[in-house]
This record gives structure tokens, C-alpha cells and sequence, in this order.
């Protein structure tokens, strides 16, 4: 990390003042802080070191790269390190407004914008011999406006998925600093499998080993074949589909049979109905092989249907499920973060983005139930809650609305909020007492009753190791009227656990 500029200017009180005015990089503004909390989606550390008159702040995240956000809810990357970021400041004031430039504008273009924009500043305030002044006493080279603002544009490119701003309450993100365009999540994701495709095509015996025992290797392969057909593949397809088959039933062994079925050759009927027969979820899957007599064109016709219907050319028209798990499955933790991030933002902002193309009024809420699940998988417990939450309410069904508020208070009690839980499973018996539909009639002799009376027993048990004896027995209490409602076959097997559920929680003084 390269600080060298920022302690001149926190040893200096001439230059300090200069950074702060005209060029907004003002050192004492960092003891206020932000205007709101904030935090890194990816969790690791920010320190303020700056700020400026608009209410925006500097942060110096943990491998030194400076991270600008603004009053307003948008932040950016705008220096791979402090020095990087103060000479684009200094050397560019009123760099916000250049966010959206790249170099791909062109020389004149940018030198244009440049130059308005100073003059418009030069109208209220000196910036020429004052820039002078800060680089040569930082060390700073006369470099061009356009070499500076392709800095910035670069920074402002690493900001996702390292650096996403989140506020800390709401946990929604900040909105880009720029209108820069970004790669698509699919592009990254798609990048070993289209190596792995390429050797394959060319024959690489110790790839061909290496996919056979690797099951995500093999996934992304398989879709990287997907975007990308050729008439020579089907060798390699049928290696590849032989080998998911030990996945059993998974998307991609669904797409690689059809990526065979739609060669056409009859031939390979055998091979479907080997990989059909694997297991009782692969023989549901795929049980609409057509049979082993069929010719070329019912085969093909079976895997242009399922081709048409579930897969296509474009990854574009992907869900976004198969990029973000695909991703999560290769490590790319961050990117699947920004991008789940993201789309449970668009609709927290935006709920009509739920209607049912079916009927109007009607929301369909699975994205939701989607995106709390994808968000417990990465370990992102708090918007995972924040994902259940708005899922539990807007449930319509008693059934549907007591399973949703069950995962929420799961979801309160394991991410450290055994006070919420509590309130959360107030509220799941008041559902039960009170459901105003029949579809809880039965709720007492079907294993929904067990779970949770067993949730009642963890969060008391959960309440008993913080020491919170009086909650705790507060919720034994429920939990046993719980347990006393179900039907003796669904009642069996909770009752051991609430048995030493009882004697740790009474057994606290």
C-alpha cells in the first residue's frame, strides 16, 4: 500500500488545506465519519481518512485501494491506492464529474470535458497554481488529464465485486459511482469451462481424466457447450454425460442428454437410457427418453423440445440462478454476493417485480424463498433474514405463512437474534391459533407441528446458553403447548428433545 502522499498532507497543515480546498480531499472531515453507517458487502475493513464539502467520503479499504461514496448512495473505487487516488483528486479537480468517461471517448473528448469543467471553476476559485503547489510537495508528476481520468476509469472498474457498499442498516447497496458497463456474471463464470471445452476439442486426454472426477468442472463444460455447438462435440458430449450421470439428477445431465439427442443419432439411445436408469430421481428426470426402437428424427424432436423449452443458445436468457450457483460452485463468492445483492434490492425497491405473469394481483414470491436460500448457502446470514423476511410477509396462506415465519426465526436465532426468534415464533403461534383459512386444519398430525415445536426447543436451548433463563423458560413453556396440541405419532419424536430441553433450561438458577 502507498500512503506516502497522505502522511505529508497529515504532517502538513499547509498542504492539508490545500487537499481540502480547492480539491475537496479534506483530512478533518474524517472524524465525522459518513452520513450513514456503512459497510462492505464482502465484510472486510474500512477506514475514513477523508471527506468533502458535498457529505461524500474517502475509505481506505484493506489492500489500500480508496473506495468514495457520496451523500446520495453512490460509491465507486476511485484509486488502486491512497497516492493513486489523491493524484487523480488533485490532479482533476472535480473529477466526479469525468465518472463516466473512458478512455474509449477519445482524446479530444475527454480534453474538452476537462476544460470546461475548469474554467467553470476557475469562475469561483483559483485551481492552477494551487495544483501546482500540491504536486510538487507530494511528489506527484504533471500527468495529463487523459492518463488520469483512464486511473479513475480503471478504479472505478474494480469496485464489484470486492468493494460493494452496503448500508448498514437496511443492508441494500450503494448504487455504482459510474454508468460504466460490466461483464456479465456469466462471462466469468463461463471462463474454465470454455478452456476446459476448447481442450477437450483438441484432445487433451488429461482434461478429458480431469472433468470425468470433477463435478464442477464437468457442469461448466457442459454449459460452456451449450453456448457454444459444434458438429465434432458429440464424442466429448457423451463422455461428459456418462459421467454427470454420477450427480444424478442435475440440470446440466438433463442438458447433456439433450445436447447428444439433438446429433440425432439413434446410437446413442443406449447410453440415455443407461444414464436414465442411474438412480429413481435420474429415472423421474429424464423418463421421457424416447425408446431404445425410436429413429434419428423422434430424437432429435425430443431434444429440440427440451432444447426450446429449458436451454437455448443465448446465456442471456439464463435465469439468474444457474450463473450465481454455478459460481458459488467455483468459489467466486463475491460475484454471486453482488449479484444476489442486487436483485433482492430491485425488488425491496420495487415489488411489482413479483406479479405473476399469470394473474395481475397475484405476487410470486419465489424469488424470494430463491434468494434467501442462494444467501444462506454463501454464509450471509443477515440477508438471508433480510430475503425471509420480506418472503414471510407477504405469504397469503396460514400453511404458507407459519413455514416461512419457522425459516425466519431459524434464520433470527442461528445469525445471532434470539430476541427477534422469539418474536417470530410469538407471532407463527398466533397464526396457529388464529389462521383464518383451512389450511392448517391438520397442522398438529404432519411433521410442519414437529418442526416447530423442535424450533421452540433450539431457541430455548439457544436462550439457556446465553443465560437468558427467564426467555428461555418462556419459550419451553410454548414449546410444551405446542407439543401438547400434536398427534401422538407426530409428538414421539419431539419429546426426548424437549425432555432435556426441560432439565437445561430449569436447570439454570
Amino acid at each position: 500500500m502507498t500512503d506516502h502522499a497522505l502522511r505529508l498532507l497529515r504532517g502538513d497543515g499547509r498542504l492539508a488545506s490545500l487537499a481540502a480546498f480547492p480539491f475537496g480531499f479534506d483530512l478533518a472531515r474524517a472524524a465525522h465519519g459518513h452520513v450513514e453507517p456503512v459497510r462492505l458487502a464482502s465484510g472486510g475493513p474500512l477506514e475514513v481518512v477523508a471527506g468533502d464539502d458535498t457529505g461524500g467520503t474517502y475509505f481506505l479499504c484493506a489492500d489500500g485501494s480508496v473506495l468514495y461514496a457520496d451523500s446520495e448512495g453512490s460509491a465507486g473505487v476511485i484509486g488502486s491506492t491512497v497516492d493513486e487516488a489523491l493524484e487523480m483528486v488533485v490532479g482533476l479537480p472535480g473529477w466526479s464529474d469525468y465518472r463516466n468517461l473512458s478512455p474509449d471517448d477519445g482524446e479530444a473528448a475527454i480534453l474538452a470535458r476537462v476544460a470546461e469543467t475548469e474554467d467553470e471553476l476557475r469562475d469561483c476559485y483559483g485551481i492552477d497554481e494551487e495544483r501546482a503547489e500540491l504536486r510538487a510537495a507530494l511528489g506527484f508528476a504533471d500527468r495529463s488529464p487523459v492518463e488520469l481520468v483512464g486511473l479513475l476509469h480503471s478504479a472505478l472498474l474494480r469496485t464489484e465485486p470486492d468493494f460493494l457498499l452496503l448500508n448498514e442498516e437496511e443492508l441494500c447497496a450503494y448504487e455504482r459511482l459510474d454508468r460504466h458497463a460490466r461483464p456479465p456474471l456469466w462471462e466469468p463464470v463461463l471462463a474454465t469451462g470454455r478452456a476446459d471445452l476448447a481442450l477437450l476439442r483438441s484432445g487433451d486426454h488429461t482434461v478429458r481424466d480431469a472433468l470425468a472426477d470433477d463435478a464442477i468442472r464437468r457442469r461448466v463444460a457442459l454449459r460452456a457447450a451449450q453456448f457454444d455447438r459444434a458438429e465434432g462435440d458429440l464424442d466429448l458430449l457423451r463422455h461428459l454425460l456418462k459421467h454427470e450421470a454420477a450427480s444424478s439428477m442435475t440440470d446440466e445431465l438433463r442438458l447433456g442428454a439433450v445436447l447428444v439427442g439433438l446429433h440425432g443419432h439413434p446410437e446413442d439411445l443406449p447410453l440415455l437410457h443407461e444414464v436414465r436408469d442411474t438412480d429413481f430421481d435420474t429415472g423421474c428426470g429424464l423418463s421421457d427418453v424416447p425408446g431404445t426402437d425410436a429413429d434419428a428424427e423422434e430424437l432429435r424432436g425430443w431434444a429440440r423440445g427440451l432444447d426450446e423449452a429449458l436451454f437455448g443458445t443465448d446465456p442471456a436468457d439464463e435465469p439468474a440462478s444457474t450463473w450465481t450457483e454455478l459460481a458459488l460452485d467455483q468459489g467466486m463468492t463475491e460475484l454471486a454476493r453482488v449479484e444476489l445483492i442486487r436483485a433482492l434490492d430491485e425488488i425491496v425497491m420495487d415489488q411489482s417485480k413479483l406479479r405473476s405473469p399469470r394473474g395481475q394481483q397475484r405476487l410470486d414470491t419465489s424469488p424470494l424463498h430463491w434468494l434467501a436460500v442462494e444467501f444462506e448457502r454463501l454464509g450471509d446470514l443477515p440477508q438471508a433474514l433480510r430475503a425471509q423476511r420480506l418472503y414471510a410477509a407477504l405469504q397469503e396462506s396460514a400453511w404458507d405463512r407459519v413455514s416461512a415465519r419457522l425459516t425466519q426465526a431459524r434464520l433470527e436465532r442461528t445469525s445471532g437474534r434470539p430476541g427477534d426468534a422469539a418474536r417470530t415464533l410469538t407471532l407463527l403461534r398466533d397464526i396457529l391459533a388464529g389462521p383464518g383459512d383451512e389450511t392448517l386444519r391438520n397442522w398438529q398430525g404432519v411433521n410442519l407441528g414437529r418442526f416447530v415445536a423442535e424450533e421452540h426447543c433450539a431457541l430455548a436451548r439457544t436462550l439457556a446458553e446465553a443465560g437468558q433463563g427467564a426467555q428461555a423458560r418462556t419459550v419451553l413453556t410454548a414449546a410444551e403447548a405446542v407439543i401438547g396440541e400434536l398427534s401422538e405419532a407426530a409428538a414421539k419424536g419431539v419429546r426426548e428433545l424437549a425432555g432435556e430441553t426441560a432439565r437445561q433450561v430449569r436447570g439454570l438458577s
